[in-house]
């Protein structure tokens, strides 16, 4: 009898799942110069983010000030920001493909599931996966796994210790934990997108949908119109009182029937402010908030959430409120937010490595919404900018492992100083961390043509606690490191301002600033389509020669990225940085500080 066609992969990191966790590690790997084979089982990537699902991505700092993701997660998000000014789910699905397909260090395997895994001992040796749309099995052998598939499909395949569902109260003293444990969880999601047109639009609800009536027989969830309609209606939750892996398909068909039943209520029971929308999208796919947890040496609870503990092995770090989805869903009552358990952070928790690693399976890792945590402790953790960042440390300390020949357990214990170094360095924020200087900076002397620029210098490229942290130069006015004779520069490293307060949401913290979710086309700041006016556009790097000429070096005159870091290979009296434009000023506009560039960090190495 004939067989499918088995392709054999021999790589260093296999990551499975490509939400934007997994995304996040492979790049990170990728970039440390790690082969990595990513494993995806839909046609598409970003997860809970993608046009399948078209959640938009929140994290710390849409709920406290100044703690906008940066690293990897920020560069996309700007990229998108600045070409896909409509936000269109297309262009969001193809920014994400060419992320991961522009690493020549990734191999990417799409529309394919994993479903086996080889085991020696306590070691994963390779998994498989079966791809749809070509009918082939792909095997991949690798030294690291990392499971960012959300469901932890390899914790069933490799007996990896897992959690499902609330634990009791007592286990870590957790104020929000349960008198007993169960194996209830948050429920699953069909994203709902409508659009106001000129006219008045009909709509037939079809004959299986469920039909509400009265806002009592809608659970009095929220559903104006003018009121709700950018909140996508995340309350169509059903799934906490199932099992939500193997249940999933029962759930996304009652999900369904409560989707257009919601929409058919809104334009045919009631004035609900509906009369000239129409409905433009119901997902198929559910987006699922919860499921397997794994166990890895530390289990992060609401404890650490709340009390924001210093971790020696902190990689990541989390702010979201605790968003705690009661398993009932859609069948609670909404009145007063009865189907939720909320409470706002006001300081963000740093997230250990311990948590990213499994207690007994020795070459996995995971990152996402199945870190080791409690279900407590996961209410915060779970949202998407969150998982990126943790992508990002999985992916830094897989690199680092595999370049030393180490498992993650040992990397964490004897490698965590070079992590965090490589992590800062690449614009990742760990609160209780300051990033340290390069040495050819410290030698050098900085000077600038208007103003201190001391705060350079100072390890921290935010504002944070109050600090700007930064340099407010002017256009055409130079920040200059001088030596005392020539030499060698490789590089340089620049932080320029990308306004990390752009999502923040001020007051109450269940309101939604519709103006700057990732894809609603509304303006920010006068800015259209939400791009920080306050970047620096055009700048240029200059170099001074033995004579005293001042020549570029480089320059970039459509700069829309916050962190630069680029080659140089010069040899220099002095280096300086010239800021030419910012966004605000090529519009003319002085009320935005148009000849103001500020900047959290230049370095030369």
């Amino acid at each position: 009898m004939k067989k499918l066609r088995t392709v054999n992969h021999s790589t260093e990191l296999c990551v499975i799942g490509g939400g934007l966790g997994g995304m996040l590690t492979a790049i990170a790997a990728a970039r440390q110069g790690i082969k990595v084979v990513l494993m995806h089982d839909r046609p598409v990537l970003g997860g809970n983010a993608s046009s399948e699902i078209r959640m938009w991505v929140s994290g710390a700092g849409s709920r406290v000030r100044h703690l906008q993701e940066t690293g990897i997660m920020e560069e996309i998000l700007l990229e998108n920001m600045k070409r896909n000014p409509e936000r269109n789910f297309t262009i969001w699905d193809s920014i994400l493909y060419e992320k991961i397909k522009s690493e020549k260090n990734i191999e990417l395997l799409l529309n394919c599931s994993c479903c086996d895994a080889e085991m020696d001992g306590s070691r994963i040796v390779r998994v498989k996966g079966f791809q749809l749309t070509t009918y082939t099995w792909h095997q991949v052998e690798a030294a690291i796994f990392a499971d960012c598939s959300g469901d932890s499909i390899l914790a069933d395949l490799t007996g990896a210790e897992y959690r499902v569902g609330r634990e009791a109260a007592a286990e870590f003293n957790e104020e929000f934990g349960l008198p007993e444990a169960d194996r209830r969880t948050m429920g699953m999601s069909l994203m709902v997108q409508a659009r106001e047109t000129d006219h008045k639009c009909e709509f037939k609800a079809p004959d299986w949908a469920y039909t509400f009536h009265t806002d009592e027989e809608m659970n009095n969830k929220p559903h104006h119109c003018l009121q709700h309609i950018g909140t996508n209606f995340y309350w169509i939750e059903l799934g906490g009182e199932y099992d939500s892996i193997h249940d999933t398909e029962i759930i996304r068909d009652e999900l369904l029937k409560i989707a257009f039943g919601a929409w058919d209520h809104m334009k045919n029971h009631g004035d609900h402010g509906a009369d000239n929308w129409e409905l433009e999208w119901i997902g198929f796919l559910p987006g699922k908030r919860e499921s397997r947890r794994y166990v890895g040496d530390y289990i992060l609870n609401q404890n650490d959430v709340e009390q924001h503990p210093v971790f020696e092995d902190e990689v990541a770090y989390g702010g979201w409120q605790i968003d705690n989805h009661l398993p009932g869903g859609f069948f609670m009552n909404g009145k007063g937010g009865n189907h939720l358990q909320k409470r706002r952070l006001t300081e963000p928790y740093g997230i250990p490595l311990r948590c990213m690693y499994s207690k007994n399976i020795e070459n996995l890792m995971f990152a996402g919404r199945n870190i080791s945590a409690t279900h407590i402790g996961f209410a915060s953790t779970r949202v998407m900018a969150t998982v990126g960042v943790i992508g990002q440390g999985v992916g830094t300390a897989a690199a680092v492992a595999i370049k030393n020949g180490m498992t993650p357990r040992q990397v964490c214990k004897e490698k965590i100083k070079e992590i965090q170094r490589i992590l800062m360095d690449d614009d990742c924020f760990l609160p209780y961390h300051r990033r340290e200087i390069s040495e050819l900076s410290k030698t050098a002397a900085l000077s600038c043509d208007y103003g201190d620029c001391s705060a350079l210098h100072n390890g921290l490229d935010r504002r944070i606690w109050g600090n700007d942290n930064g340099y407010f130069g002017r256009i055409n006015q130079a920040v200059t490191y001088s030596f005392d004779e020539p030499t060698k520069v490789n590089g340089f490293r620049l932080i320029v301002d990308s306004d990390l307060d752009r999502e923040y949401v001020d007051g109450n913290p269940d309101a939604l600033n519709i103006s700057t979710v990732l894809f609603k086309p509304l303006s920010y700041n006068r800015t259209t389509f939400g791009f920080p006016r306050c970047m620096v556009k055009h700048f240029k790097i200059e170099a001074q020669d033995e004579q005293g000429q001042w020549n570029v070096v480089y320059e970039n005159r459509e700069n829309y990225q916050r962190f630069i870091r680029e080659r140089l290979d010069v040899m220099a009296k002095a280096i300086r940085f010239v800021p030419l434009s910012t966004y605000a000023s090529e519009m003319m506009s002085d009320t935005y500080g148009s000849a103001t560039a500020h900047i959290f960090a230049f370095e030369v190495y």
